[in-house]
């Protein structure tokens, strides 16, 4: 066979690795072929590919972002998007691709399977860690670990200045992230999309920090509401699938903080560092499995599914299922964090 490779959405640790996974054991044991398409679906629609082979992968395990480059783009925004992918796959001589991305990347994948039947393996990638049907996609575990490495330094210099520190880190509408870093950085306040804050109810936990002679560390994820208005953004332009941007919350939080406790209030975002870098020993360790699995999905023609971790086990499910709706913080759990806060 020879099979077609692309990365979609935003970079995440851990795409080399799948990649060099699929390729060894797709070369190695089956004697498959394989071509990378540049820039997520962007390279299927235009035709842009590149070789991928051994050589191609080698050395890549511990290298962040991906040698495939990646985009946002949506071929269903494109003209006559699908009936040029169908040509290039054609022309190309793929028999089905391996579509390594995030809800976006991977909806696309499911609607093409579904509906003009191109032959796609799904494999799981965000830092956001929101794609139901797994337990953790790659990506995520590295992100964790830059911000709680973050926070940690963030407290010294709120303590030596006696200041409130808001963190906003990544995530969309779930706060896995925050939860995740905020529980091992040692927050005092943890904010996520799933549960609408109260700002007077943040202002009495700094206080409440101040009271026991420390500063106050606050958690919040870019997507997390206040209560009594709508969602804060600097930017409300739109991408081609449709979602804004996220970012601000942060800034606004701590501009309402500063004037409601009179405590000087920093705000740090972290931003796109939570994406870049070496990934973590889990991730490699994840998305490598991952593409060993994605390949067998491959070479047995389960077209249509997508790789999942289920406890230690890397399970198959319905790309279709797998994108039908993002995977959100329970309140159970979230509540578990509630001691920490104040």
């Amino acid at each position: 066979m020879r099979v077609g490779v692309l990365t979609g959405g935003g970079d995440c640790p851990g795409l080399n690795a799948v990649m060099r996974a699929v390729v060894r054991k797709g070369v190695q044991e089956y004697d498959h072929r394989f071509v990378g398409f540049r820039d997520g679906w962007r390279g299927v629609v235009e035709g842009d590919t590149v070789p991928l082979d051994i050589p191609a992968v080698r050395g890549t395990l511990p290298r962040g972002g991906t040698i495939l480059g990646s985009s946002r783009t949506n071929p269903f925004q494109q003209e006559n998007g699908v009936r040029r992918i169908q040509e290039n796959m054609a022309k190309a001589e793929v028999d089905g691709l391996i579509v390594i991305g995030g809800e976006d990347t991977l909806g696309v994948a499911a609607r093409l399977t579904d509906e003009y039947g191109v032959h796609c393996v799904g494999v799981p990638k965000t830092i956001d860690n929101d794609l139901s049907a797994t337990d953790y996609t790659f990506g995520f575990d590295t992100a964790v670990h830059v911000a709680t490495e973050a926070i940690d330094r963030l407290h010294t210099t709120a303590e030596s200045h006696m200041r409130v520190l808001v963190v906003e880190v990544m995530g969309r509408h779930a706060g896995w992230i925050a939860l995740h870093s905020g529980l091992a950085g040692g927050a005092n306040c943890i904010l996520i999309p799933e549960h609408p804050f109260d700002v007077d109810e943040v202002c009495g936990w700094v206080r409440s920090r101040f009271k026991a002679s420390y500063a106050p560390i606050v958690v919040v994820a870019e997507g997390a509401v206040p209560r009594d208005g709508g969602m804060v953004l600097k930017d409300d332009s739109l991408d081609s699938f449709g979602h804004v941007r996220l970012s601000g919350v942060g800034e606004w939080l701590a501009k309402e903080i500063e004037q409601r406790t009179g405590k000087e209030a920093r705000t740090t975002v972290l931003g796109h560092i939570q994406r870049g870098g070496t990934p973590s020993a889990f991730d490699r360790w994840l998305a490598t499995r991952f593409g060993l699995h994605a390949i067998d999905a491959v070479h047995e023609g389960d077209w249509g599914t997508m790789v999942a971790l289920r406890g230690t086990d890397i399970v198959r499910v319905p790309l279709a299922d797998a994108t039908a709706r993002i995977k959100t913080v329970p309140p159970a759990l979230y509540e578990e964090a509630g001691v920490f806060f104040g």
